[in-house]
């Protein structure tokens, strides 16, 4: 049985201490400087990461269990002043009205906020995440000089109101207008049925003083598209709706009830025409519009790339809350213990169970691949928003990795809840553990700021239209020679050539199969091949689409829907699996580097298990080989159980974070008064005894007893 590494009551994780890369005395097993992990994992704003944690750690701002929704919503509230007070939330805005403009540091310390209250986390995201950034960077330094102030001070509680009932991440076809009156040089906003009523919208309830409105600008009888009003909301003092607005409140939810979340609709609401926030879109006094973009459509997913942030601090505290949750998770499976399998009076630590490994170790290596995925994201869009590097390509890139990991790590999320809870038991269920409360905080995490699957449809447009940019430009016979090649490619696979092959060079040797997967290069070419060979299926399958008629080319596209989203969650896993690698070349210690390339070979194999029907049917690997991958995950699993609780460590939450009971030692002291109380039973002579026990030595007795009575003579007889 492994060695159970003790861990000590106390506010932090466990000490760091003497332990560094150097091989373990005891065990020979390489071992992991917890320490400078630590610092790897915190990344390039590190500083504002533990800045953040130590403000998420105090006991103002952790949720309370079991208040009810409107205490709950009273007490966020309060939390956002501790926030403005505490001038944690203004790092992005601008430094002339007493920001700093570090787009990065901001999203790097707004997601820590979830360890505290994830109500807190998105109802701050809803004021200077979403409201506050809407206003700077859709508006001009007129829009910043008159509101950006008051938003940042929370004088001017805001909503972003984009979603309507109707309309959700169609964000193009919503139905609120802002129609432009060249006689009052006014604005006229106006929700002309039901379905355009803003939905789900935060602070729209309660707290909402103002508003960024998104709604169809028609000017001189034309549409423009999509653009954003300031529109007031409520009377300052009275906090009453003004004349022509409306709303309802959305009521209880599933989670996060921290925020008063709401509905809102517009009678023919007259508003200056100044308050159109008119960066990328301007309405002369005469009514004509001007825009320096000029086609519609990039004027669209420009202004909506600019608030791209909402899914990169969503990537990032889904992460955080996967970090929380295995933490808790498994700590407590290295002090509980169950079952006596392999021992009369001793019970298995959980940790030991082979099942128990496979279930938290997997989502442990994801949450790390998750996490430097995280990392490469908040890099680039710092590069963006910073200037550093901002062309219409960078943007795009910001906008398509964002949508290929957020979905990822917000699904992860709900899993890793979800199996943790599991994996702990009756434990796991009570709330002051916090699996199933945060579980239902973040449930709603994989639907707003874009819809998971639309976001990975979106990425798989973009996979598909790079696929044909490919091709765009290249003669008739470097097109066929590249078909014939794909054929060649297809027609070796699916005769099982491949898997003949590989079968010729494993036969008779389970370990070189094995060592094959676990070679970087195999595992990159591997979940590489799958990612190219789904969307060049694809690609061929709807070649020639856009020619169609619109009705057949839509009918096209849906047929291909599924392959689609498969391709771009494929190529979503891959660029984790790549930033897991490049994190592997960042780690100088000789020991934490070994176990991070046992974790990332875990992930790697991993994705090829669960996709292990594909790589068969499609001839990427011989049956050989494919059995080969259980069975290399399971030696991983081995090798990774000693540096377990090393491995989240390193994630740096203290106790004031984790806030789990069963994280606390807690367990173990109730394991170790067992055993005290056990073994002096037995000492003292006064342990009862078991009737399976008594039993047992009956049957023994008789029988010898029976062996003893027959004579050699009465044996003949």
């Amino acid at each position: 049985m492994t060695e159970v590494v003790d861990r000590p009551a106390g506010k932090g994780p466990r000490p760091a201490a003497g332990r560094t890369g150097a091989a373990n005395p005891a065990g020979g097993q390489p071992a992991v400087d917890v320490a400078a992990l630590g610092e790897q994992l915190l990344g390039k704003w590190a500083g504002v990461r533990l800045q953040a944690r130590g403000l998420a750690a105090r006991p103002e701002l952790h949720k309370t269990e079991g208040l009810t929704h409107s205490d709950h919503r009273t007490r966020t509230f309060s939390q956002l002043k501790y926030l403005v007070d505490n001038e944690a939330v203004h790092r992005a805005f601008p430094a002339a009205l007493g920001g700093s403009d570090d787009h990065g540091g901001n999203i790097a310390g707004f997601e820590e906020l979830v360890t505290a209250d994830p109500s807190l986390q998105i109802k701050a995201g809803v004021q200077w995440g979403l409201f506050g950034s809407a206003v700077m960077h859709l508006g001009t330094e007129e829009h910043h000089a008159k509101w950006l102030p008051g938003i940042m001070s929370l004088d001017i509680p805001g909503c972003f109101a984009m979603t309507e009932t109707g309309h959700g991440s169609d964000v193009a076809s919503i139905a609120t207008t802002a129609t432009y009156d060249a006689g009052t040089q006014e604005f006229v906003v106006h929700t002309p049925f039901r379905a355009a009523w803003k939905d789900y919208i935060g602070n729209a309830a309660i707290d909402g003083l103002g508003a960024v409105v998104f709604a169809q600008l028609v000017t001189k009888g034309i549409n423009h598209g999509v653009h954003a009003f300031y529109v007031d909301l409520r009377d300052p003092e009275t906090k009453e709706f003004l004349p022509g607005i409306g709303g309802e409140d959305d009521g209880v939810k599933g989670g996060l009830n921290g925020i008063d979340n709401g509905r809102l609709h517009f009678n023919n609401v007259r508003i200056p025409r100044s308050n159109l926030l008119n960066r990328y879109g301007k309405v002369a006094s005469d009514g004509t519009y001007t825009s320096p973009i000029a086609s519609p459509g990039r004027r669209f997913f420009t202004m909506l790339g600019t608030l791209v942030q909402g899914r990169v601090s969503l990537d990032g505290a889904a992460v955080a809350a996967s970090k929380i949750a295995l933490t808790a998770a498994i700590r407590y499976a290295t002090e509980r213990k169950q079952f006596n399998a392999s021992s009369h009076t001793d019970e298995e630590v959980l940790l030991d169970y082979q099942r128990h490994q496979r279930r938290l170790f997997t989502r442990l290596a994801t949450t790390y691949a998750a996490g430097f995925a995280h990392e490469q994201l908040l890099q680039k869009f710092d590069d963006v928003f910073s200037g550093a590097q901002d062309t219409d390509e960078d943007r795009q890139d910001l906008e398509t990795l964002a949508a290929a990991l957020k979905p990822l790590s917000t699904w992860h999320a709900l899993d890793t809840l979800q199996e943790c809870r599991e994996a702990c038991g009756g434990a796991g269920f009570l709330i002051e553990n916090r699996f199933a409360s945060l579980r239902a905080d973040l449930d709603i995490y994989v639907t707003f700021e874009g819809d998971n699957t639309v976001l990975l449809q979106l990425v798989a447009k973009r996979l598909l239209a790079d696929y044909a940019k490919e091709f765009r430009n290249v003669d008739f016979g470097v097109l066929a020679r590249y078909v014939v090649g794909q054929a060649r490619g297809v027609a070796i696979h699916r005769t099982g050539l491949r898997q003949v092959a590989q079968f010729v060079a494993d036969t008779g040797s389970v370990q070189k199969a094995a060592l094959a997967l676990r070679d970087e290069e195999s595992q990159r070419a591997l979940l590489t091949d799958r990612v190219q060979t789904m969307v060049a299926e694809v690609g061929a399958a709807l070649k020639g689409a856009n020619r169609l008629p619109q009705e057949q080319g839509a009918a096209l596209f849906n047929q291909h829907q599924n392959e689609l989203i498969e391709a771009a969650q494929a190529h979503a896993e891959l660029l984790q699996w790549e930033a897991f690698t490049e994190a592997l070349r960042d780690t100088s210690d000789p020991g934490t580097k070994t176990v991070l390339t046992w974790l990332r070979d875990l992930f790697g194999l991993s994705l090829i298990e669960k996709n292990l029907a594909w790589y068969l049917m499609n001839g990427r690997l011989s049956m050989q080989r494919g059995r080969t991958v259980g069975q290399y995950i399971n030696r991983l699993l081995v090798k990774i159980r000693p540096r377990a609780l090393d491995l989240v460590d390193a994630f740096g939450y203290g106790e004031d974070h984790i806030r789990a009971a069963i994280a606390t030692g807690a367990e173990k002291a109730r394991q170790d008064e067992a055993r005290a109380y056990m073994r002096s039973q037995r000492a003292n002579g006064q342990a009862p005894v078991e009737e399976k026990v008594l039993l047992a030595r009956t049957s023994a007795a008789a029988a010898a007893h029976a062996k003893a009575s027959v004579t050699p003579g009465s044996a003949r007889r």
